[in-house]
């Protein structure tokens, strides 16, 4: 059975397709991270900085009832805004269990981003990852 984090995935691979070049894909990105949910200056503290990105992020992990997790994030920089987008189509609202099971090095290959990021921003991402999977665990205990 496909779960619905692979769906999303092969969703967003799609779309990446049918952009031709990466000027074209990096301003989707952009227009993906137009569409994030404002965070509260509340939310915007040092408790969800994503430590580890050249650019200011934070990252809200909201873990439900249900056992799936609900992420909300922003970012001073366009890219990285829609970075968090690509994120929280793959991530926000699964189960932790298959948050913590994502190959996300193989998602973002499949995607180009590795290419196509300078390292600064690669190193970003990975560190995004890092925090989702990390706190996916933690609701697992």
């Amino acid at each position: 059975m496909t779960r619905p984090i692979d769906a999303a995935l092969a969703e967003l691979v799609d779309e990446f397709e049918l952009l031709g070049d990466w000027e074209e894909r990096y301003r989707y990105v952009i227009e993906l991270g137009r569409d994030l949910a404002p965070l509260t200056d509340a939310e915007r503290s040092a408790a969800n900085k994503v430590l580890g990105c050249a650019s200011q992020v934070w990252l809200v992990t909201q873990p439900q009832a249900d056992g799936t997790i609900l992420f909300r994030g922003d970012s001073d920089a366009h890219i990285v805004s829609g970075l968090i987008a690509i994120l929280l189509r793959l991530y926000s609202g699964r189960p932790a269990a298959d948050i913590a099971a994502f190959d996300a090095k193989a998602a973002l290959d499949k995607l180009g981003l590795s290419e196509a990021l300078s390292s600064q921003r690669s190193n970003g991402l990975k560190a995004m990852v890092a925090r989702i999977q990390r706190d996916a665990q933690a609701v697992l205990g």
